[in-house]
């Protein structure tokens, strides 16, 4: 009490957990820069990533304009790369390093504790994280370097050989033929470093999109961030008791499996056997066990579970043997295997084992040499047969290892008339495959106790149901009176006094945050505030009242300049969408919710100094007609003014320009010499945003 009263609560924030990008948000650790330079101003040439392994490549562009870069650093690695001659497949085509690669590595494997946080206007939303990955610089260019240097060598040492030089090189080789992989060495080539580099090497790269930080997409994306619904049934994981929720925040914290020591394959941990279905729990449990009474089944499967899901699921990977299950044969030994003793194929050995088991249906008493003569195996796999069900006493034979189980015969005799009709089916295969006699199938009579019947004649199972029934009976009545009582106490509770129940009013947030499950691409359903399925995207939605044409004039008009300022070129269908995008972020009552018709848009563009360029797109095109509208702001009060106003006059003229011809039209009419990455530049601060729309060569 007194820890408490020292640290009192200053402020408790409301926390949201945000689903719209569950899975698919990754932190990305880059590594260190100079504080002057910052990824803002790092060009992203490519990127891409294979799924399965979270693995991202990132090519960068490096500043070569920097004062801190070397020139001629960059000019010896070019050539050491690439060598003198250039083409389609250098890395260098600038015979400068003018690009830097980075792989990733994942930084921590188990990342189910970490998430991304926003914290905006008194809430702190939530998005659980998929992935930690660490991006170093890779270096395989000078591995490129090393292979043709060797190439080089090799080359020069070389040189022309005669036909008797070729002729003294040819050796006797030996041919020989390999012998059919065990289990035991596919697994362990399964398991080698080389085969899983193989495998990894075999997944294919997926291409990706940059968009940068301040791209309208990447704004779009980033509303993602936040809680799409403020209501209990959007956060169900959030309603939970303190210590419940301290243990989703802070998880106790287990050892990787990397440190953990290899544990043998036939020990199983109980806690990590009940995180898997219920099927493969019983498969796993049967395969380890081979015999089990069903409830020794119940209790490793622990309390809650369902025994007739239990049952339906035992069916599937064992047989019943006075009235124990057994694993069955195909699980232990499966398709394309083979015996560790005899190289027997799996289809033989499930078929002596059978034979096994099927005799101990018969009777509890089975002798090895009388197995051994019918299936024809050898006597170590017919020993391995008998002791997975069996123990072997002196002078006797191999009993059964586990006593009948009389009260699972009772209580299931459907089961048990099920397995002896799949018995019967069994027993007629192997009556074909081992031509047997009557001696194999009339069981023995043994001094000791032999084994119980499976079957269940009708009028047994009647007497069972009715003495069930007769003992039920009393249960029943006290069930039915209990809910004739519930029923009447709920009747006068119905009649109580509404006055005193309070309905707890939650305050109203000051900005409603933006819904965008609503908008799935660039035009979906809202244009400008208006619905799509109206006639006329140009109509009104309502009448705008006198007084308030300017208020929204100027609201407009302060919208679209700063959207220009940010994006320079812009078609109307991106336009529209930044617009509705504006709209989702503005309280509710604000004027420009009176109805902005599409061209009152365009007006207020065409108002506020920007241009519509006229872009001859080819007729074949497929874009909607608000893509091929195309408007630039024409100046705005920068150094790239002139420079912007080339570029749109060039692309007024054509859809499609070489990059040399952007080159040398700036020279000309600028007056600067410009470089490549000059001229990249400028494209970028430009209108890099149309990129999409016009296509450079």
């Amino acid at each position: 009490m007194a820890n408490e009263e020292d640290d009192p609560i200053i402020q408790e924030i409301d926390v949201f957990l945000a689903r719209s990008l569950l899975e698919k948000l990754y932190l990305f650790q880059y590594p260190i820069r100079p504080a002057s330079m910052t990824y803002d101003d790092v060009t992203h040439l490519s990127a891409k990533i294979k799924p399965k392994q979270q693995k991202v490549e990132l090519e960068m562009a490096i500043d070569t304009l920097n004062p801190n870069y070397c020139r001629s650093k960059g000019e010896q690695i070019a050539l050491n790369v690439d060598g003198t001659c250039t083409d389609e497949t250098s890395t260098y085509s600038s015979k400068l390093m003018d690009k830097q690669t980075f792989c990733s590595s994942q930084a921590a494997s188990n990342v189910s504790r970490y998430a991304a946080a926003v914290y905006k206007k008194g809430e702190l939303h939530l998005t659980p994280l998929h992935g930690i990955l660490q991006l170093r610089p890779s270096f395989t260019y000078l591995d490129k370097a090393d292979a043709k240097h060797r190439e080089r060598e090799a080359a020069n040492e070389g040189g022309d050989s005669s036909q008797d030089e070729a002729e003294d090189d040819v050796k006797q080789i030996t041919v020989r033929f390999s012998r059919p992989e065990t289990e035991q060495a596919r697994q362990r080539r399964v398991q080698s470093y080389e085969f899983l580099q193989k495998r990894q090497a075999e997944e294919h790269w997926v291409h990706l999109h940059y968009y940068g930080l301040k791209d309208s997409r990447s704004e779009h994306d980033r509303q993602y961030l936040f809680s799409q619904g403020h209501g209990f049934a959007e956060n169900t994981e959030l309603i939970k008791s303190p210590s419940e929720y301290l243990m989703m925040l802070m998880p106790p914290s287990i050892e990787e499996e990397n440190d953990k020591p290899m544990a043998p394959s036939n020990v199983l941990s109980m806690a990590q056997l009940r995180t898997l279905p219920l099927a493969d729990q019983i498969k796993i449990l049967m395969k380890n066990v081979k015999v089990m009474p069903f409830a020794n089944l119940m209790s490793l499967l622990g309390s809650g579970t369902d025994s007739t899901a239990v049952l339906r699921c035992i069916q599937q990977v064992a047989m019943l043997v006075q009235g124990n299950w057994v694993v069955k044969s195909d699980v232990l030994y499966p398709k394309d295997t083979s015996s560790p003793h005899s190289g027997v194929p799996a289809e033989v050995l499930c078929r002596g084992r059978d034979f096994v088991m099927w005799k101990f249906t018969q009777d509890r008493w089975v002798v090895r040499k009388e197995v051994a003569a019918v299936t024809k195996l050898c006597p170590e796999d017919v020993k391995d047969f008998l002791e997975h069900m069996s123990v072997a006493r002196i002078n006797k034979g191999w009993e059964f290892m586990l006593p009948y189980d009389e009260d699972f015969v009772k209580k299931h005799p459907d089961i048990v008339q099920r397995q002896h009709m799949l018995w019967m089916g069994i027993q007629a295969k192997l009556e074909k495959v081992y031509n047997l006699i009557k001696e194999h199938l009339t069981p023995k009579k043994q001094e000791a106790q032999s084994a119980r019947p499976l079957l269940v004649s009708g009028e047994q199972r009647v007497n069972m149901a009715k003495a069930k029934v007769k003992q039920n009976y009393g249960q029943l009545e006290k069930d039915f009176q209990k809910q004739k009582a519930e029923m009447k106490s709920n009747d006068t509770s119905a009649k109580m006094d509404v006055s005193s129940i309070h309905i707890k009013e939650e305050p109203v947030s000051d900005e409603e945050l933006m819904d965008t499950s609503a908008y799935k691409g660039m035009n979906n359903g809202i244009v400008n505030g208006l619905h799509a399925e109206e006639d006329s995207t140009d109509s009104l939605n309502g009448h705008l009242p006198g007084g308030c044409v300017d208020r929204v004039a100027q609201e407009l008009k302060a919208f679209v300049l700063s959207t220009f300022k940010k994006q320079f070129v812009l078609t109307l269908s991106e336009l529209k969408r930044l617009f509705n995008l504006h709209l989702a972020s503005l309280p509710p009552g604000h004027t420009l919710f009176s109805g902005i018709s599409d061209k009152m848009l365009q007006d207020m563009v065409l108002d506020t100094g920007c241009k519509q360029i006229l872009v001859p797109f080819p007729p074949q095109t497929a874009a909607p007609p608000d893509e091929l509208k195309v408007y630039a702001l024409w100046e705005a009060g920068d150094t790239y003014d002139q420079h912007r106003q080339v570029l749109l006059e060039i692309f007024s003229k054509n859809y499609r320009v070489r990059r040399n011809v952007i080159q040398n039209q700036l020279s000309q009419e600028c007056g600067e010499d410009l470089n490549k990455q000059e001229v990249d530049r400028v494209l970028k601060v430009s209108c890099y945003s149309v990129v999409g729309l016009i296509q450079l060569k």
